[in-house]
């Protein structure tokens, strides 16, 4: 960190602490929100979600080769496979705004396009086979399909937007990168490899399986009442792997990666969520903006209302599956359909702290270009879909 850096920030926290005035009632309610927050973050995330999604980062920097990141979402690739591979990943990890960006960090870094790694960013989050049920039983069919669809369209236009807007800075990338041979001395096969990264990607999935509602599926049930154990079966199997099929030298690089890219993206990950809970509280709790306040921003179905939805959920920070209770709240209130769906549509795929996290791994520009192009998209979807139900 530089200096000039290290200066603005002490003075910036000199400059909160004299002029705030923590003894207001809501200032100090908010900064209570903003800690409150931070814990449940740390009790319901950090462990289950975001310690495997770091591993899984590491193991892709260490174990997946740059040929093979380039072949599959390098800027170069078959553009039908790598955007139909990155748009239809969230199906496969439930995983909210912030645990998927150790996963982006991963293979951006690793040489992939900007196109198929943002397509990859956006339905991390945005395509959760069990949100879109849940919003489908709770908020309607016809809201939860519009999700769906639009969740997969999305994370598609926005990749081909990004690559094409940073076309030059990928053709850099590809000029730049050296050619690495193949590894003579490599001891395991391709189904090892293959085989010990779908364990932990498994592991993340389990571990990190959402509590179903009281009247959702008996399968969700079952397989939230059996994730422990499923768990714990798998971190078994991934201890066996690591024994049997790796050296020291490996494993050690493989803890060296997973911990850079913590000290990457952790502080800014954990300060974002502070200034998050600062601002608009957990769900249910007021902080600095009050709830019924943005509720009455988002009635009807004006450009207005939706561009409001869309930024709000991309400023706040949603768990997998919360922004459906909290929708459910706010439509009572008498927000539209439209909004409501611009919200569901920006809200997962981004938060405040995935924001300045960002910025972190691929620069100021190209996130707020990605940041801006999710929020135009998912107001004009917004807008699309009040005329329709209307």
């Amino acid at each position: 960190m530089k200096e000039k850096t290290k200066l603005l920030i002490i003075a910036a926290g000199f400059l909160a602490a004299y002029y705030i005035p923590w003894d207001h009632e809501v200032i100090r309610r908010s900064g209570l929100e903003a800690f409150m927050m931070l814990q449940e973050y740390a009790r319901q995330h950090v462990l289950t979600c975001l310690i495997p999604a770091f591993f899984i980062a590491g193991a892709i920097a260490v174990f997946v080769s740059q040929a093979s990141v380039l072949k599959y979402f390098g800027a170069q690739a078959n553009k039908f496979l790598s955007y139909s591979v990155a748009s239809v990943s969230g199906t496969v990890l439930a995983v909210c705004s912030c645990t998927v960006l150790p996963l982006f960090a991963g293979i951006y870094m690793r040489g992939a396009g900007i196109g198929p790694a943002t397509a990859f960013l956006y339905s991390g989050p945005a395509i959760n086979v069990l949100a879109i049920v849940l919003t489908a039983k709770v908020l309607g069919w016809q809201l939860g399909l519009a999700r769906a669809v639009g969740a997969v369209t999305f994370s598609v236009i926005t990749g081909l937007l990004m690559a094409f807007i940073f076309r030059k800075d990928d053709a850099n990338r590809n000029a730049g990168q050296i050619y690495l041979p193949d590894e003579d001395g490599k001891s395991r096969k391709l189904w090892q490899d293959t085989l010990y990264m779908l364990t932990m990607v498994l592991i993340l999935v389990f571990a990190a399986f959402a509590k179903p509602a009281a009247d959702d599926a008996g399968v969700w049930k079952v397989i939230f009442g059996a994730k422990w154990y499923v768990t714990v079966a798998l971190l078994i199997v991934l201890a066996v792997m690591l024994k049997t099929w790796f050296v020291k030298d490996e494993l050690t690089s493989w803890v060296q990666a997973t911990w850079g890219f913590m000290k990457q993206i952790f502080p800014l990950l954990l300060a974002g969520v502070l200034v998050a809970g600062f601002l608009l509280g957990r769900p249910g709790h007021e902080a600095l903006i009050p709830e019924h306040y943005i509720a009455s921003l988002v009635g009807g179905n004006s450009l207005w209302a939706n561009l409001f939805a869309s930024v709000s959920g991309a400023l706040m920070y949603f768990a997998t599956l919360t922004e459906v209770p909290i929708l459910q709240g706010l439509i009572g209130s008498g927000m539209g359909q439209g909004p409501a769906l611009a919200l569901l549509l920006a809200g997962p795929a981004l938060s405040l702290p995935s924001m300045l996290t960002l910025t972190g791994i691929m620069g100021l520009k190209k996130t707020l270009t990605y940041c801006a192009i999710v929020v135009v998209l998912s107001t004009a979807a917004g807008m699309a879909y009040g005329w329709l139900v209307v």
